[in-house]
């Protein structure tokens, strides 16, 4: 048995939903693409479908080796169109979505570069924190920076790691009680992200609920707020490095569990991924390791 294209025969299967249509478009007959999937079936052990005389369902665990098998297609896809990409210089259009404070710091920075090394790629760059759908928008490429799961819609690639910083000013610390734990969060002034999916509860210790005078959906307006000894805020280390460095702000509670938010770069789960969609994301990952080379969250 070719196990692989069985596999390609059971995805299209589950997308379609008829037998016949996927003979058509294998060029092959109903009789066996059927003998197809009952092999593999007997193979795997299990049973991936329920066939009746109007129509196909997946079982609890064709459900879950579909999705296991469209990333296996997908990255199969991706290995073969990297090859392809690296004999030509890729061109044409690239339409991205990225995160507002993240694309005026270091992605910035990382598409200028980008540009100087695909000078025939035209891109299209799009600056928002809003959920958006990418299919829906014509995306090719969407950039979250992210702590929670994906869409399972959209192929992820990891590309790296940042650390989030509970930052206050000198000043605001020498004119308010210590803080010592991040209970005492509690008794200050703290500001809201209002794209932070925990909204008002920051995710130290079992969740601390916070209470300010200031809510505002861009962080770096949030953090002059926050260099002015106004109030506290929980910030992205992308949006607060240099005011760290500078000795504007102070990461307080350092030793506080937090969560990493996770850089990914995501892509509708599609065949047929354009070379420079492929060639941008690994461009990324390299040039953030270039970029913080004693960086060891790095992916």
């Amino acid at each position: 048995m070719n196990k692989l294209r069985a596999i390609e025969l059971f995805v299209k299967l589950a997308e379609v939903g008829s037998f016949t249509q996927v003979a058509e478009q294998f060029s092959t007959s109903k009789s066996m693409v059927s003998k197809e999937i009952s092999r593999l079936e007997d193979q795997l052990g299990a049973r991936l479908l329920h066939r009746t005389t109007r129509n196909i369902q997946l079982t609890q665990v064709g459900e879950g080796y579909l999705q296991r098998a469209r990333d296996i297609l997908s990255k199969l896809e991706e290995a073969e169109t990297f090859v392809q990409s690296t004999q030509q210089a890729p061109r044409g259009k690239l339409k991205v979505n990225l995160p507002m404070v993240l694309g005026i710091t270091d992605l910035g920075k990382m598409f200028a570069d980008f540009m100087q090394a695909y000078p025939d790629i035209e891109l299209d760059i799009h600056l928002g924190d809003e959920d958006i759908d990418l299919v829906e928008q014509g995306f090719d490429l969407g950039l979250r920076a992210t702590s929670r799961p994906i869409d399972s819609n959209y192929i992820g690639r990891e590309i790296t790691r940042f650390d989030y910083h509970i930052c206050a000013s000198p000043t605001y610390l020498a004119t308010h009680p210590d803080i010592t734990h991040p209970r005492d969060l509690t008794q200050h002034n703290c500001f809201e992200y209002r794209y932070f999916k925990g909204k008002n509860i920051w995710p130290l210790a079992e969740g601390v609920k916070i209470t300010g005078t200031l809510k505002a959906n861009n962080v770096l307006f949030m953090l002059e707020a926050i260099k002015a000894g106004l109030g506290i805020g929980i910030l992205p280390e992308f949006a607060c490095r240099h005011a760290i460095e500078a000795k504007e702000v102070v990461s307080i509670l350092p030793d506080s569990k937090k969560p990493q938010l996770t850089l990914l770069a995501l892509y509708p789960a599609r065949h047929h991924v354009p070379a420079s969609v492929l060639q941008c994301i690994q461009f990324l990952q390299h040039w953030f390791i270039h970029q913080y080379p004693n960086n060891q969250r790095i992916i």
